[in-house]
C-alpha cells in the first residue's frame, strides 16, 4: 500500500513563511566559508532558504537574517552580488 509522499517544507528567512522546498532558493555557506547560490539544493554546507521575491531578500538583509543563518557577519558587497544573481532585472533598474 503506497502512502502519501511528504513534501519537504522550509521557512523563508525573509518573510518567515513556510513554503515547499522546491519553491525556495537555497543560499549556502560552504565548509570553506564561501557563500553562494545553491540552485541544485545539494551543495554541502549550511543553507538558508529564501523566496524568489525581492521583498523577502530585502527583509532578510534588513533583519540581519543572513548573518544569523550563517552564524557570522556577511559582507554587504556579497549580499548585493547575491541579490543581483537572484534578481537580474534589478541590475537594469539600478543602471537605468
Amino acid at each position: 500500500m503506497a502512502g502519501v509522499k511528504k513534501i519537504p517544507q522550509r521557512i523563508c528567512i525573509g518573510c518567515q513563511s513556510v513554503h515547499p522546498k522546491k519553491e525556495l532558493v537555497r543560499i549556502v555557506r560552504t565548509p570553506e566559508g564561501e557563500i553562494l547560490l545553491d540552485l541544485t539544493g545539494k551543495k554541502s554546507g549550511r543553507g538558508a532558504y529564501i523566496c524568489r521575491k525581492p521583498e523577502c531578500f530585502a527583509a532578510a538583509v534588513k533583519g540581519h537574517r543572513f548573518a544569523k543563518a550563517f552564524q557570522g557577519p556577511i559582507d554587504a558587497a556579497l549580499l548585493e552580488n547575491l541579490r543581483l544573481q537572484l534578481f537580474p532585472s534589478a541590475r537594469a533598474e539600478n543602471e537605468g
